[in-house]
């Protein structure tokens, strides 16, 4: 594996629109669909950006816009956001085998060796790996880890779906049953474009509503991310100083809307339709 080492984090609009021009050549398909036989090979590369520094007004606004309190220790999924900008390089780099624009994040997973604080700066690094069958198509998952004088502290393990035909597909599992509602949160028609803002996470299926429909949403959906964060602010003062959080991302939160969220203390907890009980997050922690 190859190492390559940035003086700085990318900056996203650039990345951005080098993501669309990829997608374009596929505009005769359904986007987010590849009718071409599965690639095998992700790049061999981990990309590293040393000494980030949390900028602590970003902080306070996802904090707010994700309903944290407002503190110098980092949400479990604030190191996310910090490391977008090198997935997004990564994704969006020549050699990679899918465009970014319609790869679905189905799954997240974020394990926290201790607490950390926005003093601390972080050395981050990003790679792709394990390219494999799923039901719909392909996925694989992007592993970032940051580590603090040369400590590992956080991981986090994105995986993504690029949907199309395959010969070799995985087997279905069964479908999780939500527990109990707790609470009910209304979601707003902002949500998509505020968690872009504060996270540099921008598709246009989040925060535009024609983005949403080229993607075969009626309107726009919430970011995965988002709903993580938002169900871990819940449970704040009740999570560990070091724990391991996966959820599994099953069906959009289209944006207006209403969510019902549960919790089973240290075991699952959940986001699902409060009147059909179709779930949109299920989560555990261990």
């Amino acid at each position: 594996m190859s190492i390559v080492e940035l003086d700085g984090p990318p900056e996203l609009g650039p990345l951005y629109r080098r993501a669309a021009i990829r997608a374009l050549p596929r505009i005769g398909l359904v986007p987010g669909t590849d009718r071409r036989p599965p690639i095998q090979v992700l790049p061999d590369v981990e990309l590293v950006l040393r000494g980030v520094e949390v900028d602590r007004s970003r902080l306070a606004d996802y904090d707010r816009v994700c309903e944290f309190r407002l503190t110098d220790r980092l949400p479990v999924t604030f190191p996310h956001v910090l490391a977008t900008p090198l997935a997004m390089r990564l994704m969006t780099s020549a050699d990679f085998p899918y465009p970014v624009v319609g790869l679905v994040h189905v799954a997240n997973k974020i394990t926290q060796l201790r607490p950390l604080d926005a003093n601390e700066r972080l050395d981050l690094s990003v790679r792709a790996v394990d390219l494999r069958p799923h039901e719909r198509g392909r996925q694989f998952d992007v592993v970032a880890v940051a580590t603090v004088d040369g400590e590992e502290v956080w991981r986090d393990v994105s995986t993504y779906l690029r949907r199309g035909r395959t010969p070799d597909k995985a087997p279905k599992t069964a479908q999780d049953v939500p527990p109990p509602a707790s609470a009910t949160w209304r979601v707003t028609p902002r949500i998509g474009v505020d968690y872009a803002r504060v996270s540099g996470d921008r598709n246009p299926i989040h925060t535009s509503r024609l983005g949403a429909r080229l993607f075969g949403f009626p309107r726009p959906i919430a970011h995965g991310m988002w709903s993580k964060a938002r169900c871990l602010a819940a449970m704040e003062g009740r999570l560990p100083d070091a724990y391991t959080v996966e959820v599994a991302f099953k069906r959009p939160i289209l944006l207006p809307g209403t969510v019902a969220f549960s919790a089973t203390p240290g075991e699952t907890f959940a986001l699902h339709d409060p009147k059909s009980g179709a779930p949109h997050l299920i989560g555990t922690m261990s």
